[in-house]
């Protein structure tokens, strides 16, 4: 299992909690996990809306260069955000 990591190790996290605000307030980031994937690092975030949750992975490069303002690099957050928040399969139901 990948290593849980707690939100004020995570590079820009800001950042994703606002985008995610802006796209779908009722949504809250229930756990983060750093994954190691041979030489591609990111952090999953699990979302939680309602009863139904989504995980989804975010590259650490980007979440590192967002800490420069480059709104290419939010506009390249937002696309990822959107992409899987609006996909009805990755929302599966889950038990509490």
């Amino acid at each position: 299992m990948d290593p849980r990591i707690s939100e004020d190790r995570v590079p820009s996290y800001k950042k994703v909690e606002e985008k995610l605000r802006q796209i779908d307030n009722t949504i809250i980031i229930a756990r983060i996990y750093y994954v190691f994937r041979s030489l591609n690092l990111a952090y999953r975030f699990q979302l939680i809306k309602k009863d139904k949750m989504c995980i989804l992975e975010i590259p650490k490069k980007l979440l590192d260069d967002l800490t420069n303002d480059s709104i290419s690099l939010e506009q390249e957050l937002s696309d990822i955000l959107n992409t899987h928040i609006q996909d009805s399969e990755c929302w599966a139901g889950y038990e509490k």
